[in-house]
């Protein structure tokens, strides 16, 4: 799969190498006789002109500018304009100018009419790692005893200066991490958001208590002056003394850079017993942002969101709204908004299965709908007692109405169809792994199952799979030295070799015919005995980061690439 910017560099290429006539956009003269290869297009002038049977016809007399990459655009990508600290930049698709502000607190500056700096969007791309984040606390049973922190690593070779604000802090606060270093920092739960704020999960199940809540600057404000990368653990610690808190998982942050207006939501059911909801949270990370958000199950609470109904609400930088269901699922519901946004789907706290003991908070951020693709490797997780990956629930979750779906190996009670647009296949108490391969866009989100599943350790997490499209080269990663186990999942191609902390990955296992393998690690505390963990490869490849304490486990994508994926 190409990005819409590969696509367009590749155009640009392969027009100047053909050399087919007129003066091109860039001011190169060629042979207007020389014969040209249908499907090709050029400029001459402000004329767009393609390449049929061998010759040059006129497509358009554009009332823009002209790009053959592109066609008749409004303005030539990479093109505008500065104003003090605020760059009028041309779209990538030519399409207009968006005023970019450049922030000068993180080492942005403008300049030729673009943000530029190591904190730039240009710079950075569009993966996990950015300069800018807005963690936030979602509905949580654990007793306020244990600390909801962020862990920021450093993926560079420059100190970061980190500030965070908002949320529930009194004052802003400033840290240091050094190059290649992992920091952890707790921050105060935010109670609105958090909704059950004593002692813990027992006292907590009125259902009356779980509403639809808009929180004015309810999240927190991270920004760094280097690339990092940041997760949430909601808690951190799975004891305190003698106390367990029985109920945590962790989320991968997306950067700012990475987010976009369109997301669906993967949640789990409200379970009925104790009236426990599934959650879906959105942040604005920009103000007056317009969201909209058409949710697939009942809440209750002020704004009201009917079901099936698209219901828009405005908020401002950091402010987050999360809802919470009072029956049925919220998996599927959709987001969409004017400006780039946060979306955390997850669960107060399910058993998965509702028959499996116990229950155990779910969050994860959610991928933008562009960065989803058609084909992921799903492997289960490991214990100790099972090395092989224990039984799961995965669920595929379609974007478009009736998507087909293939196994490799061959599944044979899976779903193959999801007739709608935000249903989903549902593939339940299944050990093993696979490849997934759909003939239009999916999300996948997969589920850990509770501690009487096997293996007597851990309780339900929550992780979203990685698009095979979306695997990097590289990745720095954390895993808390304070569980009893971590472990990484790398799926890579079969042959491919994987450094991890500088040895290399030996035990392998195919996946079905699928050209990749997977290995199942147990990780120690690093090589800086801090829990951070360096992964490389000349292949790309992926990984997905757990761990188990007693009664409670996470899971979270250990990192990826985010490009907008054209999907034929």
């Amino acid at each position: 799969m190409a990005t819409l910017t590969q696509l367009a560099s590749s155009a640009l290429v392969a027009y100047s190498l053909l050399g087919c006539g007129a003066k091109i956009g860039g001011g190169v003269d060629v042979d207007a006789d020389e014969p040209c290869v249908t499907g090709v297009q050029r400029c001459t002038e402000n004329t767009l002109e393609s390449c049929s049977d061998g010759s040059w016809t006129t497509s358009q007399e554009c009332t823009g500018v002209c790009s053959p990459a592109l066609g008749c655009v409004t303005c030539i990508p990479g093109t505008g304009t500065c104003s003090g600290d605020t760059a009028t930049t041309c779209r990538v698709d030519g399409s207009g100018f968006d005023d970019i502000a450049c922030d000068p607190d993180i080492g942005i500056s403008c300049s030729g009419g673009s943000c530029q700096g190591a904190c730039a969007p240009a710079t950075l791309g569009r993966s996990y790692i950015g300069c800018e984040y807005f963690p936030t606390v979602t509905a949580q049973a654990v007793s306020t005893d244990f600390s909801y922190s962020v862990v920021i690593s450093n993926t560079g070779g420059v100190p970061a200066q980190v500030r965070i604000e908002g949320g529930a802090l009194a004052a802003p606060l400033t840290l240091t991490v050094a190059p290649q270093e992992v920091k952890v920092q707790d921050l105060p739960w935010v109670p609105a958001l958090k909704i059950c704020n004593g002692g813990g999960m027992n006292g907590c199940t009125n259902p009356n208590a779980f509403v639809v809540g808009q929180v004015t600057n309810g999240s927190y404000h991270l920004k760094s002056t280097q690339p990092v990368t940041v997760y949430q653990f909601s808690p951190k610690d799975y004891t305190n003394g003698a106390s367990f808190t029985f109920t945590n998982d962790a989320s991968l942050l997306l950067p700012t850079n990475a987010m976009t207006g369109n997301y669906v939501v993967a949640s789990y059911p409200f379970w009925n017993q104790f009236n426990y909801p599934g959650l879906m949270a959105v942040t604005a990370v920009r103000d007056n942002t317009t969201v909209t958000i058409t949710p697939t199950a009942p809440s209750s609470g002020t704004p009201t969101f009917p079901v099936g109904v698209a219901t828009p609400v405005v908020l401002q930088k950091g402010d987050v709204i999360q809802i919470l269901n009072t029956s049925g699922d919220l998996t599927g519901s959709k987001v969409s908004a004017d400006k780039p946004v946060q979306v955390i789907g997850g669960h107060y706290c399910t058993n998965v299965p509702s028959n499996v003991v116990a229950c155990d908070h779910l969050e994860e951020s959610m991928f933008p709908t562009e960065t989803l693709s058609t084909e992921y490797l799903v492997t289960a997780p490991a214990v100790p007692s099972i090395p092989n990956g224990k039984e799961e629930v995965i669920r595929i979750i379609a974007i478009e109405a009736n998507t087909n779906l293939t196994y490799d190996p061959p599944l044979p009670s899976a779903p193959t169809t999801i007739p709608n647009a935000g249903g989903y296949a549902q593939i339940a108490r299944q050990p093993g792994d696979y490849k997934i391969t759909a003939d239009k866009r999916i999300m996948i989100a997969q589920y850990m199952e509770g501690q009487a599943a096997g293996g007597n350790t851990g309780d339900p997490a929550m992780t979203l799979t990685v698009a095979i499209d979306q695997y990097r080269s590289e990745y720095l990663f954390h895993a808390p030295t304070n569980y009893v186990t971590n472990y990484v999942n790398v799926t890579a191609p079969t042959g491919a070799t994987v450094m991890l902390d500088g040895t290399a990955i030996a035990d392998w296992t195919p996946i079905g015919n699928s050209g990749f393998s997977v290995a199942r690690v147990v990780l120690g505390a690093g090589p800086l005995n801090d829990g951070s963990h360096s992964a490389t490869s000349s292949d790309p490849f992926g990984i997905s980061v757990y761990g188990y304490g007693d009664y409670t486990s996470y899971w979270y994508p250990g990192g990826l690439n985010l490009d907008a994926i054209v999907v034929d």
